[in-house]
């Protein structure tokens, strides 16, 4: 009897429910439960796929629907300014989605020329793996919404100090693999193994240390500007007289040691704003200000990090290095420029000139710090060469672009992960939220929640010992899951022969 259509379909739309399920594992919802389901069904709908072809498909439509889900959010900085932008918002998320799952097709496609159960499912564990970890490198790099990063709330999530994200992903998909080549019964007891496994080791890792009673207050001033008003000529000195009076806040306790404001706190090029700056100079009394503002050169404009001493001069400038493709500039810029199309962060040319690199800022008995501007904390591997020179972490960031629901969530949990894969604590001013003080565990130690204006004041916790993920990087995982596919697939033909 021929198949209805709407039978015909289903395995597709099964594909689609699986990338779902494990979207919903990601920020702000969490379930990881949901998504480890998501992810047993996708690898037992990859293992009934017949050939390399079907494998492609059921892991494209996975991914595809797994990325449109997780990046919603990427709509909205198209939003800010409909009538320029808006007709590009469904484009960007079909093709983003559409796009990253790409990678997650590749794995699938290898996989399907595999013999099915145990060797299939390790081959896409590896191979999707490795596919993510390209996507985190190639074309400047997007490390958003992996695997691993569904354990942020759990202490599987402290094992990325060993391994890293990519590391933990391997080892969820991994369990999830072994659990399903087993029967029912003792596969769910392998599961829960597994899954108690990585709870434990993450456990190992210590505490981090306590706060000392006089250890440095730091300020963190979150304005709430909101993208759409914030260049605005009538709110811009709203927003600066808001800024300033946070700023001059009276301290609960200790007077802060240096106070923080985020990404393009000010409206006004930094060569420029000599009076403003001794003005917020001024206001922060004896504390240094560190502050974002747009910085103009012979060559063009940075998006510029500086910190202010007494006297308002910027004493230290740190010139953003990893720039956001087409929304801090555009690839070919000027010829995109002639057809109209524009960075969205930016109002002329090709957009913002990168800096030459990571460096580290001094303060004094602060310590030593790593400055990250917004999208420079998604990369694990950004300003590694200098973690050694450091004490802590200081980010900046505009998170008004992505709304208020997913995307700065998501970012937060990114920057949790950076302070657990290098054992320091990360310290993040963001203009609409999430501010906040992240302790080397990826603890919050105090937070500014979305949308509100507001000050914190929060000690600098001190950092844990540097861990091995910080020192060696992705490298030896990369290599071991390349050996071990090729190993794999070598095997699998010489059985199939």
């Amino acid at each position: 009897m021929a198949r209805s259509p709407v039978l015909a379909r289903w395995p597709r739309l099964a594909d689609v429910l699986c990338g779902l399920a494990i979207g919903l594992g990601q920020a702000p919802l969490g379930l990881w439960p949901l998504a480890l389901l998501g992810l047993a069904g996708l690898l037992a709908r990859l293992d009934r796929s017949s050939g390399w072809r079907a494998g492609a498909w059921t892991a494209w439509r996975a991914g595809a629907a797994y990325f449109a889900l997780t990046l919603h959010w990427i709509v909205e900085p198209f939003l800010v300014d409909v009538a320029r932008h808006g007709w590009m918002a469904p484009f960007a998320l079909v093709l983003m989605a559409g796009g990253l799952a790409l990678f997650w097709a590749a794995a699938g496609a290898l996989a399907g020329g595999l013999r099915p159960g145990l060797p299939r499912g390790l081959g896409f564990a590896l191979a999707l793996m490795s596919a993510e970890m390209l996507r985190s490198y190639v074309f400047t790099g997007f490390p958003w919404a992996l695997i691993g990063t569904i354990w942020i709330d759990t202490h599987a999530a402290q094992t990325a100090a060993f391994w890293g994200l990519h590391g933990l992903g391997l080892a969820t998909l991994c369990i999830l693999v072994l659990a399903r080549a087993q029967p029912l019964g003792r596969g769910l007891a392998t599961g829960a193994a597994g899954l108690a496994l990585l709870t434990g080791l993450g456990m190992l890792r210590p505490d981090p240390p306590a706060i000392p009673p006089d250890a440095p207050v730091l300020r963190l001033v979150q304005p709430n500007a909101a993208q759409h008003l914030k260049w605005d000529p009538g709110m811009i000195p709203i927003f600066y007289a808001r800024l300033l009076d946070l700023t001059a806040r009276p301290a609960p306790g200790a007077p802060p040691a240096l106070v923080i404001w985020p990404e393009t706190a000010i409206a006004y090029r930094l060569e420029n704003a000599g009076p403003l700056l001794s003005q917020i100079a001024e206001t922060a009394g004896d504390a240094p200000v560190v502050l974002g503002a747009v910085r103009g050169t012979p060559a063009g404009a940075t998006n510029a990090l500086a910190v202010l001493d007494a006297t308002g001069i910027p004493a230290q400038i740190y010139d953003k290095a990893h720039l956001v493709p087409f929304g801090e500039y555009v690839p070919f810029g000027d010829l995109a420029a002639r057809l109209g199309i524009r960075g969205l962060a930016v109002a002329e040319g090709g957009g913002f000139l990168a800096g030459p690199g990571p460096q580290v800022l001094d303060f004094g008995p602060l310590g030593r710090a790593l400055p990250l501007i917004c999208y420079e904390a998604i990369f694990p591997n950004f300003g590694r060469a200098r973690l050694a020179e450091a004490d802590w972490m200081l980010q900046i960031t505009n998170d008004a672009w992505f709304g208020q629901f997913a995307g700065p969530q998501q970012h937060l949990v990114l920057a949790r992960f950076r302070a657990i894969e290098r054992g320091m604590p990360l310290v993040r001013a963001a203009n609409t939220g999430i501010s906040t003080v992240i302790d080397p565990t990826g603890a919050l130690t105090g937070a500014l929640p979305l949308g509100v204006a507001g000050t914190l004041d929060a000690a600098l916790p001190p950092a844990l010992a540097t861990p091995p993920y910080a020192r060696l990087g992705d490298l030896p995982l990369l290599i071991a899951m390349i050996v071990s596919l090729l190993g794999l697939m070598t095997r699998s033909r010489a059985r199939a022969h």
